[in-house]
């Protein structure tokens, strides 16, 4: 995203470890306008908090919406993630067709071992 390829970005870990999250990168964007940040914090499916930080480019925040409406029930355990939710999820994020198709093989290549 920061390198102008992609609408959205998000990032899911731990509100304690927070390892996976560059909010120093996106930050400067931020506070300048160019990218918009929507942060959500609460306890996963395990009780432990969790956080998921969205970013979209201006005029793409209902990509975050959409985003949260897939991961809010999985992330609480309300339901399970399904390859619809994967398939969408790319689509949101700005994949093509074939990037979301290599990761939905590379998913099934891992899930059989």
């Amino acid at each position: 995203m920061l390198a102008g390829s992609k609408p959205a970005a998000m990032f899911y870990d731990g509100l304690v470890a927070r390892y996976i999250i560059p909010e120093d990168e996106f930050e400067p964007h931020v506070q300048a306008g160019r990218i918009i940040k929507h942060v959500v914090i609460e306890p996963d499916s395990n009780g432990m908090e969790s956080i998921c930080v969205y970013y979209a480019l201006p005029g793409h925040e209902w990509r975050i919406y959409a985003l949260e409406a897939i991961n809010q029930p999985i992330r609480t355990g309300q339901r399970q993630a399904t390859d619809q939710d994967d398939i969408e999820t790319g689509h949101l994020l700005g994949y093509t067709e074939q990037e979301i198709a290599s990761f939905m093989a590379w998913i099934k290549r891992d899930q059989a071992s």
